[in-house]
């Protein structure tokens, strides 16, 4: 394994990123993701960069279209010039921690486009649908000076809750299939939304289901302001309702004043402290437990603990 990169490499690697250096960035991501947050306490332009990606989280279970969505979302914003990230988080064994990253399958017909950049990376156990490197991930993306980062998370349903404090705006992608979940969704999915997409409309039911979460949003407090949550019906196969659900979000981001704001909310600060000091801990657990060799030596361990 490579030796971590110094202070001074690092240092250029985000100098080069910022200059639009592709490959750099790539490289810069990697040491994000094996050094951790002390590389963003150490550069300024990651930490407070100039410039600010809109994040845009796409969220929801697994097999509602998420990728074919995010691919469509592409073209709709490369039509409109902009220049656009994929983050998308593949799920970790929770045996070996390894993931199958599918950034080149899912995202083929975009790969040569210089103004695309995808990344995956694996969970890492995360029962947030995030891993904690998406964190520092979306930083680096913002220094690269990109218009848009899609955030894709693993899709594990209604524990994906993480994603409401890394991005600006959250999707949730249902099917009408989903329908006899929503009330368990209401403690969860439907509180950090700001948008639901029923995916696969032409299927029957998909119209009866948006109308149920509409109504379920009647009791969202988020209902009574200027920017109440919408329901779109959107197919990412053929791509119809896509042209006004890509609009809505469009919406969103001409509204920089709101978005770059929240993100200084201390309750999203804290939340990102949060997420990077549990990695940290993990990690020391790890080390201390894999001393543990015999009963005196859990014996030992456990006269340690505190229960104050």
């Amino acid at each position: 394994m490579k030796s971590p990169a110094s202070l001074s490499e690092i240092q250029e690697l985000v100098a080069k990123t910022k200059d639009g250096d592709r490959r750099t960035l790539a490289r810069l991501l990697t040491q994000l993701e094996r050094q951790g947050p002390r590389l963003v306490g150490e550069s300024a332009d990651l930490l407070t960069p100039a410039s600010s990606a809109f994040r845009v989280g796409i969220t929801g279970p697994p097999g509602a279209g998420k990728s074919t969505l995010i691919s469509r979302l592409i073209s709709h914003w490369r039509a409109l010039s902009l220049k656009v990230a994929v983050l998308a988080v593949d799920p970790s064994s929770p045996f070996t921690q390894g993931a199958i990253l599918g950034d080149r399958i899912r995202y083929s017909e975009h790969a040569l486009d210089e103004s695309v950049f995808i990344r995956s990376l694996g969970s890492r156990g995360s029962l947030g649908g995030l891993s904690a490197s998406a964190w520092l991930m979306v930083r680096a993306f913002d220094a690269a000076g990109f218009d848009i980062v899609l955030l894709e998370t693993v899709g594990v349903g209604q524990t994906e809750l993480e994603i409401m404090n890394v991005a600006d705006h959250v999707a949730v992608i249902l099917t009408p299939e989903s329908g006899d979940g929503i009330q368990g969704m209401k403690a969860g999915l439907m509180e950090i939304a700001d948008t639901f997409a029923v995916n696969k409309s032409d299927r029957p039911g998909a119209g009866a289901f948006a109308r149920e979460i509409e109504a379920a949003l009647e009791l969202d407090p988020r209902s009574m302001t200027t920017n109440p949550p919408r329901v779109f019906k959107i197919s990412a196969l053929d791509g119809s309702g896509l042209q006004e659900f890509g609009g809505h979000i469009d919406a969103a981001r001409a509204d920089s004043g709101k978005w770059r704001g929240a993100r200084s909310n201390p309750k999203r600060l804290q939340a990102e402290a949060r997420a990077l000091m549990m990695v940290e801990a993990e990690r020391e657990v790890l080390n201390r437990s894999s001393q543990i060799q015999t009963p005196e030596s859990l014996g030992s361990l456990f006269r340690t603990f505190s229960l104050s």
